[in-house]
């Protein structure tokens, strides 16, 4: 059976929420805003997916794995949509933003096969840990700083993220069990994550201001950022707002990269990655009945 917990962590995003949650790290903050967009349209659309496998697994220990992994995401989906829901009612525009990135996620559900979905979130899932984790081990930096709401709400994330690191690997070798269509696949997925990340960039350049965001939103966008960077060498100037992982090691960044490289090889097991300390200290907190809603402002149980 799986060992995957459900849990329902009770996030509170009624307040004002701020664009730039981090203000000592603007890219980030953004980043992360768009994270959470994605999340919803990204876990809408797993869920519809192995919803529609689920008949196809007869292994009973892989159909609970399904089953519990669904619950987590759709948990997931949830309180994000309450920071997102946050952050349009201050910028309503954008509104329109998150029903386009919507609705690309809608049509791949609509136009491509069972077996080219199931790729996609085992592909994507596959990432999860290695990034995860950089951002884990560096929490104290890129997560403390900010407002404690949206931290929380994305270290939990991450850290389910991490816990069910095996699950869409495992459904989508019962359901498909191809590891080479998923490499095939590849250039395919990739173009959409393109296609949906040039969505929520324009629309966030257009409907907030630059003066909440302090970043251009094309950063999301691999190939802007390369010829951003090129140009700030060539112009021997350096951008006045720092890089989103600045202030994660050097090294730390190199590793994570290439284990996301491996990450989408035919014989790559999540099961075998290293996993962040953090992860433990967060369940062992939630499991002792302790405040993981505001994890820095709030109490572990005594």
């Amino acid at each position: 059976m799986t060992t995957l917990e459900v849990r329902r962590p009770k996030f509170d995003f009624t307040g004002d929420v701020p664009w730039e949650w981090n203000p000592a790290n603007p890219q980030f903050s953004f980043f992360m805003n768009a994270t959470s967009m994605i999340a919803i349209c990204f876990e809408q659309f797993l869920v519809a997916a192995v919803q529609e496998a689920k008949p196809l697994i007869n292994d009973p220990e892989v159909a609970a794995e399904a089953t519990a992994f669904l619950r987590q995401e759709a948990q997931h989906s949830s309180t994000h949509r309450k920071h997102v829901a946050a952050l349009i009612k201050r910028y309503p525009e954008l509104q329109n933003t998150f029903d386009a990135a919507m609705a690309s996620f809608d049509d791949v559900t609509n136009t491509t096969p069972l077996k080219f979905r199931l790729a996609y979130i085992a592909d994507l899932e596959a990432t999860f840990t290695p990034s995860f984790k950089m951002m884990l081990d560096n929490e104290a930096t890129l997560f403390r700083p900010g407002d404690d709401r949206v931290a929380s709400l994305l270290l939990w994330h991450f850290v389910e993220e991490v816990e069910h690191r095996s699950s869409a690997l495992v459904i989508y070798d019962a359901a498909v069990g191809n590891s080479w269509y998923r490499i095939r696949a590849l250039p395919r997925i990739f173009s959409h994550l393109i296609a949906v990340t040039r969505i929520i960039a324009d629309g966030v350049n257009a409907h907030v201001p630059e003066s909440d965001r302090k970043v251009d939103a094309r950063t999301l966008l691999p190939t802007f950022g390369l010829r951003q960077a090129a140009r700030e060498r060539l112009a021997r100037k350096r951008s006045t707002i720092p890089n989103a992982f600045a202030t994660v090691p050097r090294i730390q960044r190199l590793v994570a990269a290439v284990r996301v490289l491996l990450s989408q090889t035919p014989f790559h097991n999540p099961a075998h990655q290293p996993l962040p300390t953090f992860a433990d200290e967060w369940f062992e907190r939630w499991n002792s009945g302790g405040d993981v809603t505001h994890w820095y402002t709030g109490q572990a149980a005594s």
